[in-house]
């Protein structure tokens, strides 16, 4: 059995880990998937759910949060700890593999007693801040990077069988969001592109007034990363000049994911969470990059434009949105998949 430990608080981690474990049941593992947020008391939760809000209204809000919030293991009871470590043992776990470094401190004990092989994946080229405060915790887990500052991509996880979509066959259309947060400039930079004639697909995160100017999508209310183990689904909000006003899903539900959108694209614009860049390198889609959330983010973005993957939204902007900008970064782009190491691999191979 593999466990898959996320964190539901932001989806530039939580989505990866989901992809993961689809990837690893698709190969006949045994695989259970746990969400931090599932084990906080309701008070906890509604005041991270709070936080989400203060960030989305303002980004500053989310940099500074960064150095100022507590751990939320702080809230976890005994009680809830002693139960996940039984479930733990009555499922025969063999495996974990973390995507928050909280996780670290929760399994810090039960690994003293009970050796088992413990995999953070670290999603972001340099360490970020649930990392960084676990830096003490569960010393003896394997640490894996899908990208480091240095300007490798050493791991990868598999999110698609299917080879990017070719550059003439893309819509010319460009993906527009904020992140798992949805926070951040997005949504501004959105209306000066529509201003500047370009077609958008603008992701936000619940379903605006009725506009025109860009395809507008919305996660399904029904999902919610702390009760749901699948991706996020997608829901269309029908454009002003629509007769219905219901949100609609027209390729089935769930199947609309950012990532289906990223594939045919010219480009994601957005700040450079790790989940954006593991879309961007699957579907060989350049990165437009906006203000990043903190360091790890920052770090994200120079790696992306050092390895020729991004241009930040200025430089765009200055040579007045040039598509033929974009087309050298997708090139770029192309084949670096099959570069890193394959995640699914490394954790399906006996060790020696």
């Amino acid at each position: 059995m593999i466990a898959v430990l996320t964190s539901g608080v932001a989806l530039g981690a939580h989505v990866p880990g989901l992809r993961l474990a689809q990837r690893l049941r698709e190969h006949g593992a045994d695989v259970l998937v746990d969400v931090l947020e599932r084990r906080l008391p309701g008070d906890r939760l509604a005041a991270v759910v709070e936080s989400r809000r203060s960030f989305q209204r303002d980004l500053r809000f989310a940099v500074a949060a960064q150095g100022l919030a507590t751990d939320p293991v702080d809230d976890i009871t005994p009680e809830a700890v002693e139960a996940l470590e039984k479930h733990w043992e009555e499922q025969g776990v063999e495996t974990f593999v973390v995507f928050s470094g909280f996780w670290l401190r929760l399994l810090d004990g039960y690994l003293r007693r009970r050796p088992t092989r413990t995999v953070a994946c670290h999603v972001d080229a340099v360490v970020s801040p649930s990392y960084r405060r676990a830096s003490r915790y569960a010393p003896e887990a394997e640490h894996v990077w899908l990208a480091r500052e240095d300007g490798t991509l050493p791991w990868t996880i598999p999110v698609d069988t299917r080879p990017p979509v070719p550059w003439s066959a893309r819509e010319g259309r460009l993906l527009v969001h904020g992140g798992g947060w949805a926070i951040g400039s997005y949504r501004d930079r959105a209306r000066e592109l529509a201003e500047a004639g370009l077609p958008l697909d603008l992701i936000v995160p619940e379903a605006p007034a009725a506009v025109d100017w860009a395809r507008c999508f919305t996660l399904d209310p029904d999902w919610h990363p702390w009760h749901d183990d699948g991706l996020p689904p997608l829901l269309e909000v029908p454009p002003a000049s629509a007769d219905s006003s219901d949100s609609s899903d027209p390729e089935g539900r769930g199947r609309n994911l950012s990532y289906e959108l990223a594939r045919s694209a010219r480009a994601i614009v957005s700040k450079p969470g790790g989940g954006t860049l593991l879309d961007s390198l699957w579907t060989a889609t350049p990165l437009i990059l906006l203000e990043p959330a903190g360091r790890h983010e920052a770090a994200n973005g120079r790696l992306w434009r050092r390895l020729g993957f991004a241009l930040s939204y200025d430089e765009w902007h200055a040579c007045g949105f040039a598509p033929e900008r974009l087309e050298p970064l997708h090139q770029a782009l192309l084949g670096a998949a099959a570069r890193p190491r394959d995640l699914l691999d490394g954790l399906l191979t006996p060790r020696t």
